[in-house]
């Protein structure tokens, strides 16, 4: 579905990704790990056009996206939920949902009543202000309104950052279930341990390259992997 050949991403002077490939495949999850300052948030917004490369290209779905515009990336098929959220939080929760849609042709009523089925508290939330929902709320509302977009391909930026344990059991098994309902996932995430137990493959970062790569179950017993991003000493 997605392909990245030798992407190259310059701030100014700065070179913030040397030169990456990789790939998704449709009905995968695929999870980037890396510390912070590797270049994974960097190759999210590169994926939604918001940092055009200047070297490499990209291909999805059969179609060079490389010079492709940020405001067209919705119509492509792929969603962004970017790091922190990024809700309107002076907007109600519906009507942020509503935004997840704009741009699209027809009605959206039936996937407003599947976001609700999927985050029932949304529904219980629905004329609430976004920006008096808890941060797991928020979270399950940013998810709503890139699901609302109807994407083939679903860029989350760290879903659990800031949330307690068990609500990032939730976020993450509603990842899953995105996932077996056909949208692709691809997810930058610092909880490596959950992340490689809910994804197919996995990529890891380090200093704006492609470090190694492997199904995720082999990166979730690989030693490098849990002496660095699982916290785990190996003998």
């Amino acid at each position: 579905m997605l392909k990245v050949e030798n992407a190259v991403v310059r701030y100014g002077a700065i070179t913030a990704l040397h030169g990456i490939s990789f790939e998704v495949n449709q009905g995968e999850i695929v999870t980037l790990l890396g510390a912070n300052g590797a270049g994974k948030s960097t190759t999210l917004r590169m994926l939604s056009g918001l940092h055009a490369p200047s070297e490499g290209q990209i291909t999805f779905d059969g179609r060079d996206i490389t010079r492709v515009k940020a405001h067209d990336f919705s119509a492509l098929g792929i969603s962004h939920v970017p790091e922190g959220r990024r809700i309107f939080p002076q907007m109600t929760v519906e009507e942020n949902l509503d935004m997840g849609a704009f741009g699209r042709k027809g009605s959206y009523h039936d996937d407003l009543e599947r976001m609700y089925s999927i985050f029932p508290i949304l529904k219980e939330r629905r004329k609430q202000m976004g920006g008096n929902l808890s941060g797991g709320e928020q979270q399950m509302l940013a998810i709503g309104r890139a699901l609302m977009a109807q994407p083939k391909l679903l860029l989350l930026d760290e879903p659990s950052m800031g949330l307690a344990p068990m609500i990032v059991e939730t976020i993450f098994r509603i990842i899953g279930e995105i996932r077996d309902s056909g949208t692709t996932v691809l997810v930058v995430e610092q909880n490596a341990a959950q992340a490689l137990r809910l994804a197919d493959r996995g990529y890891v970062m380090e200093n704006g390259v492609i470090a190694f790569t492997d199904d995720a179950q082999n990166l979730l017993h690989d030693p490098r992997v849990r002496a660095v991003y699982l916290g785990e000493s190996v003998e």
